[in-house]
């Protein structure tokens, strides 16, 4: 059931999430694009172009391939997303240039494809996609310093004609300066000497090769790449930092948000006020008379996730055990959704039919889709991610694998199984979708919730 929160007793607070993984602006291309548009020579696709992006001479929209030997360049106000063949990705933030100069896969014998990006200056960002993971040795990031190896990885580097430095998210690095034992026109990873590995475990450390320095690792929060070039809020971020920002939820100062449209409001609904979880439309969208306090809800409950529109909350204390089904299928129950328009920020009613949402706790899997109904075409949105063993349920990026849309939900044990998610998914250059979905399971395991 729908329950709404008004925002009078909060007045001059925005509760915002700090999360890179579930974005506020989300995929421009379904992952299923691909398939309709492919191109045997490509080694990517555009999935967001925001700013001045170039491929050469020629500028970049979503939706365009990128190919081997293509130079991809961005300018002060670019940010540049492809999703690689092999559900890799790659980001270009402002003033970056890089060439994609082999992004051969060989799928007769995985191990031997081929791979080499060389990023010439700016902050580029790769997450190696399955191809890769199958062919690590052969896998080349090259900058005008050093050569970075991989372990399965996802990492950021900055570099200029002197200095290189990489953080990483993910996996591991191997780092080695240009020299008689690694040189720039190679293809595979270097470990001889001199080569250092940095990896995701060492938090918060910096690795830096400079052509005078040598390499060594640093602890400075300056030495970043992101600090050269913060990262948009869209921006995936690892599945322990996307969780950690869910349980310590941020409070900055409240922002403006547009009302719905007159014209096309969405349907109001009375609070539900039950021990489990709650959910409803929150800030400019609450109805004075049918709100829910909001004060009153967080003395029992706590923010499980919120986008500008919509809010989820899970009661305190209450500890999630997995259901004995191997696998549950739920009903759509209920849902809102409303479409924002990025010109004006004005927003209009959506619908949400032909819902499905599996757990498949075996594998700690979920899969969900619906279409969306709204200016006359019938959407449809899927994803797919990952159960945690404390219920929460999310996708690791809207950018990658079979997804376009971000999802972040929980799953509740009242007596029969329930799960809800938030949504949001950029349907266009011009549309954005923000919504919430509430499902029951068929099936009803046996259930004991712990306090």
């Amino acid at each position: 059931m729908l329950a709404q929160y008004s925002c009078k007793s909060l007045e001059g607070r925005l509760y915002t999430v700090v999360m890179a993984i579930v974005a506020l602006v989300v995929s421009l291309a379904p992952a299923d694009a691909w398939a309709d548009q492919d191109d045997p020579l490509a080694a990517g696709q555009v999935v967001l172009a925001i700013g001045q992006v170039s491929q050469g001479e020629q500028s970049l929209t979503t939706g365009d391939p990128v190919f081997p030997g293509d130079r991809l360049t961005t300018g002060a106000d670019g940010y540049l997303y492809i999703r690689t063949r092999d559900n890799g990705f790659i980001i270009l933030r402002p003033q970056t240039a890089v060439t994609l100069t082999t992004y051969h896969i060989d799928s007769a014998d995985p191990a031997q494809s081929r791979f080499r990006i060389d990023l010439h200056e700016g902050v580029a960002r790769s997450i190696t996609g399955t191809a890769v993971k199958a062919a690590r040795d052969n896998f080349r990031f090259n900058t005008p310093v050093a050569a970075i190896g991989v372990k399965g990885t996802d990492f950021t580097a900055y570099t200029d004609a002197h200095t290189t430095r990489i953080v990483v998210v993910a996996g591991a690095v191997i780092a080695s300066p240009f020299g008689a034992h690694c040189q720039p026109g190679g293809s595979n990873r270097c470990q001889g000497p001199g080569a250092l590995e940095l990896n995701a475990a060492q938090s918060g450390r910096i690795l830096q090769i400079d052509k005078t320095q040598g390499v060594k690792l640093l602890d400075s929060p300056q030495a970043n790449p992101d600090h050269a070039a913060p990262p948009r809020k869209d921006e995936p971020a690892s599945p322990d930092e996307q969780r950690a920002a869910f349980a310590r939820p941020d409070l900055t100062p409240a922002k403006s948000i547009s009302p719905l449209t007159p014209a096309r409001p969405v349907l109001p609904a009375a609070p539900y006020t039950g021990p489990a979880l709650q959910w409803g439309r929150w800030g400019a969208l609450a109805q004075a008379d049918k709100a829910l306090d909001l004060d009153k809800a967080i003395a029992t409950h706590q923010i499980a996730s919120l986008n500008p529109y919509f809010i989820l909350l899970q009661p305190k204390g209450v500890q999630w055990e997995r259901p004995a089904s191997r696998t549950l299928d739920f009903q759509l129950q209920d849902a809102q959704a409303l479409i924002q328009r990025q010109a004006d920020g004005s927003t209009y009613a959506a619908q949400v039919e032909n819902g499905r949402l599996n757990m498949d706790f075996a594998t700690s899997r979920f899969t969900t889709r619906f279409d969306l109904l709204a200016d006359g075409e019938r959407i449809p949105r899927h994803a797919e991610g990952q159960v945690f063993p404390d219920g929460t349920f999310q996708n690791v990026s809207q950018y990658l694998g079979n997804n376009n849309m971000a999802v972040d939900g929980r799953l509740s044990q009242e007596g029969d199984s329930r799960a809800v998610y938030l949504f949001q998914s950029q349907l266009d250059e011009q549309r954005t979708a923000y919504g919430v979905s509430d499902w029951a399971a068929k099936e009803m395991p046996m259930l004991n919730p712990s306090k």
